[in-house]
């Protein structure tokens, strides 16, 4: 089949487009059978090694085998995508769900691109392929993120430019990964929207989120209660937040002046009744004996 079909049907994003071009082999090597680096080839299901640094492992078991069905009648539409580890063994980058369809439809051979990578760029091939994949939940996109900055040494910028998402988007996705454990497998499960998660963490108080949440989960409310609820919740705290104690001239007066005497900053708390206490603070042995010396004591 030529290459030129092959290449129409690919579906990379942006980023991973990008960083096969960048790991792509120039050299092509000719000769009757054999492998020819940065083109497509037919290699065998069995030279192939899966992706150590696969960031997904769990499949859909009916979605598998339907996959598998559909290559056994079709054959596999978008070739999977290796590096050669030696002349007759491949490690994979990109397909897992293709290979492992194709092991179950009985394929021999498979169609396939092969690149060179280091062990930094199969993880971030891996990875954002992972992100590419239309059917993943919030959390796993946010660890994929995550594991992007920590792991592949990137900025946010970078992160961005790599998956095709501004900076806005991939940072509300990273703050989910601040909610507490329960929220964050309801958000995993389908039990709660991204709306939902990204009204909640508006609030910083743990206990709070978790009784939103419960709420939203008990009562079935929509996004825009939520996000409703939240405003609530903000504007009391804000209004209900403790006046700061009105300060005492006679009392800040003296302190200046003991201040002043003994050379260091002295504290007086007052209270209504003028009951309090008078802080002396010192650093070392020395400005102690000072102090006791103007004490008198």
């Amino acid at each position: 089949m030529a290459e030129k079909k092959w290449k129409k049907k690919t579906g990379l994003g942006r980023g991973l487009g990008a960083l096969l071009e960048d790991s792509e082999e120039k050299e092509q090597i000719s000769g009757s059978g054999a492998t020819i680096k940065g083109a497509i080839n037919e290699i065998p299901v069995a030279s192939i090694e899966v992706n150590p640094f696969q960031p997904r492992t769990d499949f859909n078991e009916q979605a598998l085998e339907e996959l598998a069905e559909s290559i056994r009648v079709q054959g596999i539409i978008q070739p999977i995508t290796v590096r050669a580890l030696s002349e007759n063994e491949f490690q994979l980058i990109s397909g897992e769900r293709r290979l492992q369809a194709s092991k179950r439809a009985g394929l021999e051979m498979v169609p396939a691109y092969i690149r060179t990578a280091d062990d930094q760029q199969m993880l971030e091939m891996a990875l954002i392929e992972n992100i590419q994949r239309e059917n993943l939940n919030a959390i796993e996109i946010a660890l994929s993120y995550q594991r992007l900055l920590s792991e592949c040494d990137l900025k946010q910028e970078q992160l961005g430019d790599r998956v095709g998402k501004n900076r806005t988007t991939v940072n509300n996705y990273l703050r989910l990964l601040k909610l507490p454990p329960d929220i964050q497998i309801a958000l995993r499960d389908g039990d709660l929207s991204m709306g939902h998660a990204r009204a909640i963490i508006n609030i910083e108080n743990v206990d709070q989120q978790l009784d939103i949440f419960k709420k939203i989960i008990k009562e079935g409310l929509s996004v825009r209660k939520v996000e409703q609820l939240v405003r609530e919740l903000v504007q009391g705290k804000k209004e209900t937040a403790k006046p700061k104690p009105q300060v005492n001239p006679e009392i800040t007066k003296l302190q200046d002046k003991l201040t002043s005497h003994f050379g260091t900053k002295i504290q007086i708390k007052a209270d209504t009744k003028n009951k309090g206490e008078i802080k002396i603070p010192f650093v070392n042995a020395e400005e102690l004996d000072r102090i006791l010396e103007l004490l008198n004591v």
